[in-house]
């Protein structure tokens, strides 16, 4: 089993600490995209700044302790909280496009395809075929959907990008479609596994943690890129898949929506009725992400296929995931003063 993780050492620093800037992010793209623009600018501006330290303490974490990177890239546990490292350069490139700041966003694009084509290979092997020793299945968690957010992430990138050369925009748009299929794919894989996980070791109340609210992220991230798709320019790739993608997001965003009930049961189920203690975990960024693209993807979906009642839906779910943010956010500033 994983280790205990003592707050405030960069050795024990969790791998999916970049939850915080893909929460930041997506709350900052949805007051972008609900005309608030001023708000977005100060979470854009949080985000980044989050982005540059977290990025600082992640290479001296690997210089200094490679010896726990390499325990976390093989626990099945952890290990997949590494893809917020593409999907929180997406989200703040996708933050950056918005404001016409091609070239830092572009960057941030590639860091991101970088790290997402390395750790996509290398991640699965490490867990399943180095391992570290201990059974697999009991120890899925929903952290593994973040294999798929980091895909899709990367299609919403990809798909916000405008050039103006035929072949780089057909080139633009394979990329895009590529990433769209691959995160809808590894998510139903994922899926299958946490399902067999919970129906043959079952889950205790306290394994039940806010990681597992990214089921419901990484379907409305799936929605915000087809989205992106059905609104890029015409290439041969999107034309043959924007008919598909356009049909299938509105079905996406259904189940999204029909998961948050479950899962918000599931909270009070493990909080109110089994009394686990409620307190600040990096883990809980990864509750207010899906909540933030939730709302996000409802904007989206509602402004493209010219639906009012889901873009108002999420409107108001824009100040859940806001609440929620300053919740979590109370929580690290209150975790970061106990600790001095």
């Amino acid at each position: 089993m994983t280790a205990p993780r003592r707050p405030g050492r960069i050795a024990d620093l969790a791998p999916g600490y970049f939850a915080l800037v893909m929460a930041t992010g997506i709350v900052s793209v949805g007051f972008h995209e609900a005309g608030w623009v001023f708000v977005s600018d100060v979470g854009l501006g949080i985000a980044a700044a989050a982005y540059a330290v977290l990025a600082v303490l992640y290479v001296v974490r690997f210089v200094r302790h490679r010896d726990r990177v390499r325990a976390d890239l093989r626990d099945p546990e952890v290990a997949f909280g590494y893809f917020t490292i593409v999907a929180a350069s997406d989200v703040l490139a996708v933050g950056l496009l918005t404001r016409g700041w091609a070239a830092p966003a572009s960057a941030l694009l590639v860091v991101a395809a970088a790290v997402w084509l390395v750790l996509g290979y290398l991640l699965p092997w490490q867990v399943l075929m180095a391992r570290d020793g201990s059974p697999i299945l009991q120890r899925v968690n929903g952290s593994w959907f973040i294999w798929s957010v980091a895909s899709q992430s990367l299609a919403v990138g990809l798909s916000a990008v405008e050039v103006s050369s035929p072949q780089l925009s057909a080139l633009l748009g394979i990329c895009t479609v590529m990433a769209w299929s691959v995160g809808t794919f590894l998510y139903a894989a994922t899926a299958i596994v946490v399902v067999l996980r919970i129906v043959h070791h079952g889950i205790t109340p306290q394994q039940f943690e806010p990681s597992y609210w990214v089921s419901m992220g990484a379907l409305a991230i799936a929605v915000v890129a087809g989205a992106g798709i059905v609104e890029m320019p015409s290439v041969p790739v999107v034309d043959a898949a924007r008919g598909l993608i356009g049909g299938t997001v509105v079905i996406v965003w259904c189940f999204a929506a029909w998961l948050v009930p479950m899962l918000l049961g599931a909270g009070a189920w493990r909080h109110f009725v089994h009394r686990v203690p409620l307190q600040y975990l990096p883990s809980l960024w990864s509750m207010v992400f899906p909540m933030g693209m939730l709302a996000m993807a409802s904007m989206r979906l509602g402004r493209v296929e010219s639906l009012a009642a889901i873009r108002t839906f999420g409107g108001g779910f824009l100040v859940v995931a806001v609440v929620a943010w300053l919740l979590v956010g109370a929580g690290l500033v209150v975790s970061l003063t106990r600790r001095r």
